[in-house]
């Protein structure tokens, strides 16, 4: 049974829905053993948009330190971020990793072109295999630049927003991506660096989680073994969503032990 959840959103993240300590009490009424809050920071996030992905860093800690010494004898919380990976803020992301004590970094990316794809106007001027394969370069480049995280998040999320997941999803093919999605693997195994199995792809109803099975099979195939669990939570109820779901995946495709981290660390998990 999977007991750490290590994607999980609160209210210091610009899109989150609930106070950490609604979360922690959720966490522990579900029976969860570690909570890792990772809050979005997404330096030079675009301003059209009218959102803020950072966070107070000296608050962010304070809570969680306040939290951890609350509920000690109920459950683990750790500190955690997700950095939203951009080419061009690689110095910045590296000063805020240095200067505070994460337990876990997820490497995501948001922005591709200076637009974020959840918004329909990144989908305007290219078709939906132009648009996801952009994605996908952007983030075998910022793999390739920057190596201050632990895992990389929700690998394919841009899918949740391309415009055929709207109506009648048809599940994109791995086969249409492979060459870049592997060169993608092959650099973060290098480089020490695991991946996440991200359960809100089953929320959103894609019938996958992110990545989809054939990625995860893919990196166990190349010897991957540092993978992370998550659910994305940006609400209490959304914590360890389609757990069940993803453990058996993981079994079903080999996979013994799931991770998590500790003051930069990996743990091995059985499953």
């Amino acid at each position: 049974m999977i007991t750490a959840d290590f994607h999980v959103h609160s209210a210091f993240s610009a899109d989150g829905k609930a106070e950490m300590e609604a979360m922690v009490k959720k966490a522990i009424k579900t029976g969860l053993k570690t909570l890792c809050f990772t809050d979005h920071m997404d330096y030079d996030y675009p301003k059209i948009y009218g959102l803020a992905f950072e966070f107070d860093t000296e608050e962010y800690f304070k809570t969680i330190e306040m939290l951890k010494e609350k509920y000690r004898s109920q459950i683990e919380i750790l500190a955690g971020v997700e950095l939203g990976l951009q080419p061009q803020i690689t110095d910045s992301m590296y000063t805020l990793i240095n200067s505070y004590p994460f337990d876990f970094i997820i490497g995501s990316v948001h922005v591709v072109d200076g637009m974020d794809p959840y918004y329909p106007h990144y989908w305007e001027h290219i078709t939906e295999k132009e648009g996801i394969h952009k994605c996908f370069k952007t983030i075998m480049e910022c793999c390739k630049t920057y190596q201050g995280f632990h895992v990389c998040g929700h690998m394919d999320y841009i899918v949740r927003y391309a415009p055929g997941s709207k109506v009648n999803y048809k599940e994109y093919l791995y086969a249409d991506y492979a060459d870049i999605i592997d060169e993608i693997l092959r650099t973060l195994l290098n480089n020490g660096k695991g991946i996440e199995i991200n359960t809100s792809g089953y929320k959103y109803g894609l019938g996958h989680p992110h990545p989809k099975t054939e990625i995860l099979k893919r990196y166990k195939e190349l010897g991957g073994e540092l993978i992370t669990v998550g659910s994305d939570a940006h609400k209490p109820e959304h914590l360890c969503h389609e757990f069940g779901r993803a453990e058996a995946l993981l079994k079903e495709l080999g996979f013994r032990y799931y991770t998590i981290f500790r003051k930069g660390k990996p743990v091995m998990i059985k499953l």
